[in-house]
């Protein structure tokens, strides 16, 4: 494996920027002038096997994230062995877990992102989930569910760290032209991840602490299977091609809230700010979502496994929606692909809200909304990327994550207020419709009143990258 420079030329301006720790405020206007027009910051070469290699590696993270989440996600729901440890509506106290260490961490995975090469981050945190799932897999046989919940924390970390490295990357692998369907790709093997770790996560529940008179339980199963995919995930994070930080001379700072505001001010000048409100919204949305499924269990009446299968169907649906999203986008950017998928977002789950509780029917109105989310999300994705200015990328996408997380969060506390109201979980899908009526007329009004203007390089590509 060779060392390579992906990154393509450096102005004089971004070089003299590398060593400063402060983002410049004119970053994010001059990105609108620069970095939206496809054929710069192009990279001198691809990697083809590094994308694949970041495929299999997200892959893998996201799956025995899903595992895990989906075990203690089925262990505090309704009619779950630690059900009362939490009380009703416990996953949203899990949500939380999941959400609040990417807001505490995110700013300085950005800027570790953008000092060092993401390839060697990447491994290192790979390597550092073993250890994470080792602790949670000691959890669950020893049955201890604070011991689980604070393994959920630090998974929750080491994903944070992961983020904008993960992200940041794809545009020094890919060529601009090819940027809307990497991230296609790459959000539709997220959600292949996520279909296999709920699909495993269900059955492995049902072993761990099966029903009373169905036999004994198998309380090492859990740490074998976390275990085995995280060993899988250090193997491929090793394919990815070796790459120079982009900003090496990078002063740390302690205080991610500081790395915070000089992100947001920047952003401000310009229309990342927009975008990532808009992109914050999805994360709100998909946490509702997540959260609402694992207590179709106690309104079916059925098994963990049926309602992890209710999960693989929106996680496949957005991955499916995200795919075609991107064969849609082309060699272009369409952010007006956004408002629709909002949209459709919302009506197929006013749908939910009212249907008849049977798997079948639940099931097939969830196709729709997954589809209309990878509509919605692919377009903001590949804007944030692409107007990041490539020496803050790092920081601009750990800031975005931070944004998009404490929306989270909020979704988190809206579902805990809402299940200790005495609302039944699916009419709970009413607030999350209301939340992407809201994204679909916020974004789309600034796009036909600001957007438009300020993105209108990102509507055109050069074919020369392509």
């Amino acid at each position: 494996m060779t060392t390579a420079d992906t990154r393509g030329p450096r102005t004089a301006a971004s070089s003299d920027s590398s060593s400063r720790s402060e983002v410049s405020p004119n970053s994010a206007s001059a990105a609108g002038s620069l970095a939206l027009d496809l054929r710069s910051d192009s990279p001198a070469r691809v990697h083809p096997s590094g994308f694949s290699a970041l495929l299999a590696t997200q892959f893998f993270g996201a799956a025995n994230d899903n595992i895990l989440k989906g075990l203690l996600g089925f262990a505090v729901a309704a009619g779950g062995i630690w059900s009362a440890s939490l009380g009703d509506g416990g996953q949203g106290w899990v949500g939380l877990c999941l959400t609040l260490p990417f807001i505490a961490f995110s700013g300085w995975g950005g800027q570790i992102a953008d000092r060092m090469s993401k390839r060697d981050l990447a491994v290192g945190l790979k390597v550092a989930e073993v250890a994470v799932v080792m602790v949670a897999g000691l959890a669950f046989l020893a049955g201890n569910e604070w011991i689980a919940v604070a393994s959920m924390v630090l998974m929750a970390t080491q994903s944070a760290f992961f983020g904008p490295a993960k992200y940041g990357v794809i545009p020094e692998l890919v060529r601009p032209a090819r940027l809307s369907g990497a991230n296609g790709t790459i959000n539709l093997f997220t959600n292949l991840a996520i279909i296999a770790g709920t699909v495993v996560a269900g059955p492995v529940y049902d072993a761990f602490a099966p029903e009373s008179g169905a036999g004994e339980g198998l309380p090492w199963l859990p740490a074998v299977v976390l275990i085995a995919v995280a060993v899988l995930g250090v193997v491929a994070s090793l394919g990815l091609p070796r790459l120079r930080a982009a900003t090496p001379g990078l002063r740390f700072d302690w205080n991610p809230v500081g790395t915070y505001w000089r992100s947001l001010r920047s952003m401000a000048g310009g229309p990342l700010l927009a975008v990532t409100g808009a992109w914050s919204f999805f994360y709100l949305i998909g946490m509702l979502v997540l959260l609402i499924l694992p207590d179709y269990k106690d309104l079916l009446g059925t098994s963990a496994s049926v309602a992890a299968n209710l999960l693989g169907v929106v996680a496949i649906s957005i991955g499916v929606g995200s795919v075609i999203a991107g064969l849609v986008s082309g060699s272009k950017v369409r952010p007006g692909l956004a408002p629709w998928g909002a949209m459709g977002m919302a009506v197929s789950m006013t749908a939910l809200a009212f249907s008849p509780r049977d798997p079948i029917t639940v099931g097939v109105l969830l196709v729709p909304v997954g589809i209309a989310a990878g509509f919605y999300i692919v377009p903001l994705q590949t804007m944030l990327q692409k107007l990041s200015p490539e020496e803050s990328r790092g920081r601009f996408l750990g800031t975005a994550n931070a944004v998009s997380f404490v929306a989270s969060s909020f979704a988190s506390l809206v579902f805990l207020a809402c299940r200790r109201g005495g609302m039944p979980a699916d009419r709970i899908f009413l607030v999350a419709a209301a939340a992407a009526l809201l994204a679909a007329a916020g974004f789309g009004l600034w796009w036909i009143r600001e957007g438009r203007n300020q993105c209108a390089g990102l509507l055109s590509a050069n074919p020369a990258d392509s």
